[in-house]
């Protein structure tokens, strides 16, 4: 059976660790692996290696180091294919999403070649008589990455690229439950000419983690899971002197007035809702329809879209399917807890995806895609993240309690709005609290060079990831002030005839 290691200091180190945890293949239930988790002195041995490529890395020209990024962004190109069917295996999303997945992270990958430009200065000349004032953004150090299983290569991707980018070192703590493309990354950066421990790979459980968390030498922290545990690694990380981002878990509301194109919102609602079964930060999990008739068309057309999915493995030959399995049993089996507690609490359950199996992957983690009717506030399904596909519709009157629903909810991730209506679309832009708001778009995340992050309980810590906070986030302000003596000027230079280079 094959074990997944580390990667420290550029090679794949063979871990001491006696503890291991599995990897299964979603759809069959099969175990395809296991990784290793390692202990505190393997995880401290990934910053060694961390700190000590700092120092070279921090002076390496931004030119050169965007030409490492070129680079590391053609190999990408190149095997995209082969890396979307590992986490397709692994995690058990269907190959385009895997395909999407890679694209949205390879996008801050092109956003990090333009650093030269990203990471310049400021210039003010003659602040005082003879003086002059410039502004440096300099690295950190050695900063870390803690990343979920839901996108083994976007959400790494979302970070790493700029940390590196901008003169960091950095040590990726991926998922235990699909940790084996965290090393293909690794090994196609050394490919790239990233040099020997700027980029390191140590994988884990808490163990790890908390040594990230507490060692004096990282200088920053960034995470993507739960709320709870984001609470956790910000608070901890903090308390260490660390700067930290960390976003938690969201409940994405879309709302439907009765004047919306229903056809279209349908269309983008069943992909928000069920696509990557659910397991996104960024899925829609509530719709809220501005009146009954709203509601019931849409359930029409919802109920005849989801009877035609084709729900089954991620990786099949000829016809591919629309949704694969959740990551684990442990997790099949909390999603349908969720929907029987939505039914016990007085939900309509219109879809049930509980009995669904697929014929030659019975021992698959398939759960299929729900819908649940007259959904209140107070009810389980509302409240928590479910992170599968169930969809859930909560009925209002208009558009104002739809708005004070929307933001009475403690997450503050994602939302959207379907309307035709510009001036509805206008206000609901400027007064929902949400940190990325979609206007007939059902999953607003950002391009790589805007910058990814929620508001309230789904982000804990003042700066987002990519974009121009995430080169913020990475690099610290130092500003020069000078005044130059008078000196005696050197009037004979040596000529020179060829093209100045770097």
């Amino acid at each position: 059976m094959e074990t997944v290691q580390n990667f420290i200091n550029g090679q794949i180190t063979t871990s001491n660790s006696q503890r291991f945890s599995p990897i299964f293949n979603p759809a069959t239930g099969e175990q395809t692996g296991q990784v290793v988790l390692s202990d505190e002195l393997e995880t401290a041995a990934a910053i060694t290696s961390a700190e000590l490529a700092f120092p070279r890395w921090a002076k390496t020209s931004p030119l050169k180091r965007s030409r490492v990024m070129f680079a590391f962004k053609a190999l990408l190109e190149a095997n995209k294919d082969a890396l979307a069917r590992l986490i397709s295996n692994e995690h058990g999303k269907v190959f385009s999403d895997a395909i999407g997945e890679i694209t949205r992270g390879l996008e801050v990958v092109e956003y990090a070649c333009g650093i030269p430009h990203l990471q310049k200065g400021e210039h003010s000349a003659n602040v005082g008589t003879g003086v002059d004032s410039h502004s440096l953004m300099q690295p950190l150090g050695v900063c870390v990455g803690i990343t979920p299983f839901n996108f083994p290569a976007m959400v790494p991707m979302w970070m790493f690229p700029v940390a590196i980018a901008t003169g960091n070192t950095f040590v990726l703590k991926p998922s235990e439950k699909d940790p084996s493309l965290a090393l293909q990354l690794a090994a196609m950066l050394k490919e790239a000419g990233l040099p020997d421990g700027v980029f390191n790979v140590v994988n884990g459980d808490k163990q790890a983690v908390d040594v990230l968390l507490t060692d004096h030498r990282v200088q920053a922290v960034s995470f993507v899971g739960s709320t709870p545990i984001a609470e956790y690694i910000y608070s901890t990380a903090s308390a260490n002197g660390k700067r930290c981002q960390a976003l938690g878990g969201a409940k994405n509301h879309c709302l439907l007035m009765p004047d919306a194109d229903l056809d279209m919102a349908t269309n983008a609602i069943m992909g928000a809702a069920y696509g990557s079964a659910g397991e996104r930060c960024m899925a829609l999990s509530v719709v809220v329809a501005v009146g009954d008739e709203t509601a019931d068309q849409l359930i029409g057309k919802l109920k005849t879209q989801i009877q035609a999915m084709r729900v089954g493995p991620g990786i099949v030959d000829g016809i591919e399917n629309d949704m694969g399995p959740v990551i684990t049993a442990q997790h099949k089996a909390k999603i349908c807890d969720f929907i029987s507690e939505g039914e016990t609490q007085g939900a309509s359950l219109l879809v049930d995806g509980r009995s669904l199996t697929i014929d030659g992957y019975e021992a698959g983690y398939f759960v299929g895609p729900t819908l649940f009717d007259n959904v209140s506030p107070e009810m389980t399904i509302y409240q928590e993240e479910i992170f599968g596909p169930v969809l859930a519709i909560v009925r209002v009157p208009n558009y104002q309690t739809a708005l004070e629903l929307i933001n009475r909810n403690e997450y503050g991730n994602g939302t959207a709005i379907f309307t035709r209506d510009g001036e509805t679309a206008r206000e609901f832009s400027e007064n929902v609290l949400a940190g990325m708001v979609g206007v007939n778009v059902p999953i607003p995340v950002p391009m790589a060079f805007h910058s990814f992050g929620g508001w309230k309980r789904s982000i804990f810590g003042p700066l987002n990831v990519h974009g121009s906070d995430g080169v913020r986030f990475y690099t610290r302000m130092k500003t020069v002030t000078s005044r130059w003596p008078a000196s005696v000027r050197l009037e004979e230079h040596g000529s020179s005839f060829t093209m100045p280079t770097m």
